[in-house]
């Protein structure tokens, strides 16, 4: 098991959404969410929390992926259209990266390619000194 399946096993919050790691490389994660009754709202559309929710754990995982403690310190969510069903998708990309912060996209699309949201979130690298 490496360092980032172990790290995503130990968000149990993401678990508990039902989120699932499908890949990590260094400054990338995707993972997924088979939507289900429990990510519905009263419009019967799924919540934007657990599209968020879905985002930031791809932001997570690719944030963290450097082997250095990142922790986020912005995040922002734009929503394009609403899902209603199937699976959902989340891939977050590295925009930059310096020693103390690092920026990251994360395109949300549906099981057709289908855009669903866009994340942008800023991370702070933790150091030995921090």
């Amino acid at each position: 098991m490496d360092d980032s399946t172990r790290f995503f096993e130990a968000d149990i919050f993401a678990r508990q959404a039902g989120i699932e790691l499908i890949e990590v490389s260094p400054g990338k994660a995707r993972v997924k969410m088979e939507i289900g009754e429990q990510h519905m709202n009263s419009h019967h559309t799924v919540h934007g929390g657990a599209i968020f929710t879905l985002a930031d754990s791809a932001f997570a995982l690719a944030s963290n992926s450097h082997g250095i403690p990142a922790a986020a310190i912005s995040a922002h969510i734009s929503y394009l259209t609403a899902a209603r069903s199937g699976t959902l998708y989340a891939e977050a990309e590295e925009y930059a990266r310096n020693p103390k912060l690092a920026s990251y996209t994360v395109q949300v699309t549906g099981e057709h390619g289908e855009k669903i949201a866009i994340f942008q979130g800023m991370v702070y690298r933790k150091t030995p000194r921090d």
